[in-house]
């Protein structure tokens, strides 16, 4: 197991007075102990750990995380045997991973156990390591590659799809283990939904053009987005870029150790609303990037925390008019003590693609 990071996850079991905490979280499991299959559960104490998996999966437990593997039929089953075995009377949860359903399950099968919900494990992974920061510039090293192949495809008649397509491929040719999720290709008036996956609409001269993409390296992502013009497009259009891209600088500008997260937020949403767009960027500024493409910590007006040396998270503000079109800028950053490192390495200026 990851030394560090299990000391963490036991300072849990002091704050909430736990014999253990019960990890089913499979990105947590993978963060603590290195598994990356499907099946696990993972047993912490003040101690010890133990890892508990299917048939399918015991000889790799074994080999990624050099714990103790107990094999089960039914995890729940599995799991209340080894508490009873233990005897460990008063275990945590992962409230925000079990179902009411597996809840019930293990509630029956460990009917002499005090099951208390923990709902902060998740946090865990918000401060990346050295090895992490690497994986993710790596991702992101990819999309940088990826966007400049594909360029050529991305010409007036071209389907969104069939450049979202390409923009896969690319990513995979690079390197990238599969696509973060479905990217967003989003032209002229599909523009204005900010999760407009790619559709048959075939792209005109005179439009933007965003893409939403990333792919994953070594299990974690990176999470990018860019906003073409296609062609000369309208004063109107280029000042939405501008403005955007103008709100995305300040709120990087912004990020620093200590600094709340609504605060960062504010930076880039005031500016929007004082050029008169305030209603047309519903959505909140970033969300933190690792294990998964969205995790803890999020930047909203109601966020919660600061910004902590080692965090990950996206600065992705944008503008979107009905009907007309949107922009969305995004780059990942890591907090760093001076400030923040952009990961991303897509330029953000406004480009405009030969028609």
């Amino acid at each position: 197991m990851i030394k560090d990071r299990v000391i963490a996850a036991r300072d849990i079991l002091g704050i909430h007075g736990l014999d253990a905490l019960l990890f089913t979280d499979l990105y947590n499991i993978r963060y603590l102990s290195g598994f990356s299959g499907t099946d696990a559960a993972l047993l912490l104490t003040a101690t010890d750990a133990w890892f508990l998996t299917d048939s399918r999966y015991t000889t790799q437990a074994v080999t990624e995380t050099g714990l103790p593997v107990r094999t089960h039929q039914l995890k729940s089953v599995g799991i209340a045997n080894l508490l009873q075995e233990l005897a460990l009377k008063r275990v945590g949860f992962e409230s925000d991973d079990i179902s009411f359903a597996f809840y019930t399950e293990l509630h029956s099968a460990a009917p002499d156990v005090e099951w208390l919900p923990v709902n902060e494990t998740n946090r865990l992974r918000s401060r990346k390591d050295a090895d992490e920061l690497s994986c993710i510039a790596q991702a992101a090293e990819f999309n940088a590659s990826a966007i400049e192949a594909i360029l050529p495809v991305i010409v007036s008649g071209a389907r969104e799809r069939d450049i979202a397509l390409a923009l896969e491929i690319a990513l995979r040719q690079q390197g990238g283990e599969e696509k973060g999720f479905d990217f967003i290709v989003a032209s002229g008036e599909r523009g204005a939904l900010p999760h407009g996956v790619a559709s048959e609409r075939k792209i005109a001269v005179g439009e933007l053009l965003t893409l939403d993409f990333g792919t994953r390296f070594r299990g974690y992502y990176s999470d990018e987005t860019v906003t073409f013009a296609v062609g000369q497009v309208s004063d109107h259009l280029r000042r939405l870029h501008a403005i955007v891209l103008e709100a995305h600088d300040r709120a990087i500008a912004a990020v620093e150790p200590g600094r709340p997260l609504r605060e960062i937020d504010a930076v880039a949403r005031n500016y929007i609303a004082a050029q008169g767009y305030g209603d047309f960027f519903g959505h909140g500024l970033g969300h933190g990037v690792g294990l998964q493409v969205h995790e803890w910590p999020r930047l909203s007006p109601r966020a919660q925390g600061v910004a902590e040396v080692g965090m990950v998270f996206t600065v992705e503000p944008g503008i979107y008019l009905p009907d007309v079109a949107g922009v969305r800028i995004e780059d990942i950053v890591a907090v760093t003590d001076e400030g923040c490192r952009v990961l991303t390495r897509v330029p953000k200026s406004f480009t405009v693609l030969p028609n």
